[in-house]
C-alpha cells in the first residue's frame, strides 16, 4: 500500500476511534472522586508507534478537540468544566504520540520492552501536562493534583502499556514467545 493512503487510513481509523471513544463511556470511566479515567489516549500511542509522530500528534488533537467538546456539552463530573480550556484538554494531548514514538524509536532494538515503555511514555505525558495544567491554573491544589495522579495516573499507564503492547505487537508482527502469529497460521 501506498505510504501516503495507509498514512491517512490508520490516521483517520485510530481518529475515528477517538471519536467513538469520546462519545461513549468507554473512552472516560468514571473514577474516584469525580474524575475519569481515561482510554483515550490508546489509540493516539498506537497511532505514534505505527505511523510516526505527526499521526500520533493528529490522532491526539482530536483526542483533545473531542475532549473539550464532551466537557462543553455533556460534563460527567466536577472536574469536566475544567477541560473546556485547550491547554488543559488540547496542548497535553499533541504531545502523547510524539513521546511515546521518541520512546518507541529510541528503544525499539528491544521490540517488547519498547512497546510497553512507549505506552507508560504516552499515558504518563498525558497525566503529567494536563494535571500540571490544572495545577498552574490554580483549578485545584497541589495535594488533590498528586492524589489524581497516582490514583489515575498508574491504572491508566498500565492499561495504555498493555493494550499498546498487545496491538502493535500483532500489527508489527512481533514475536511475543507465545506461539506463531495468526497470520502464518492461515498460510
Amino acid at each position: 500500500m501506498n505510504t501516503r493512503i495507509r498514512f491517512l487510513v490508520i490516521t483517520g481509523a485510530l481518529g475515528a476511534l477517538s471519536i467513538v471513544l469520546s462519545l461513549t463511556p468507554l473512552g472516560f470511566i468514571p473514577w474516584v472522586g469525580g474524575a475519569s479515567l481515561t482510554t483515550m489516549h490508546i489509540p493516539v500511542i498506537v497511532g505514534a508507534i505505527i505511523e510516526g509522530p505527526v499521526a500520533g500528534a493528529i490522532i491526539g488533537g482530536i483526542f483533545g478537540i473531542f475532549g473539550m467538546i464532551r466537557a462543553a456539552i455533556a460534563p460527567q463530573g466536577p472536574l469536566d468544566p475544567l477541560f473546556v480550556n485547550p491547554l488543559v484538554s488540547l496542548l497535553p494531548r499533541l504531545l502523547i504520540g510524539p513521546a511515546a514514538w521518541a520512546v518507541w524509536s529510541f528503544l525499539k532494538r528491544f521490540p517488547l520492552p519498547a512497546l510497553t515503555l512507549a505506552g507508560i511514555a504516552g499515558s504518563l505525558v498525558n497525566t503529567v501536562l494536563v494535571l500540571s495544567a490544572l495545577g498552574l491554573l490554580e483549578a485545584l491544589p497541589w495535594k488533590v493534583i498528586a492524589g489524581v495522579a497516582v490514583a489515575n495516573g498508574l491504572p491508566e499507564a498500565a492499561a495504555a502499556a498493555l493494550i499498546t503492547l498487545a496491538v502493535v505487537a500483532a500489527w508489527k508482527r512481533i514475536d511475543t514467545g507465545k506461539g506463531r502469529s495468526s497470520l502464518e497460521d492461515l498460510e
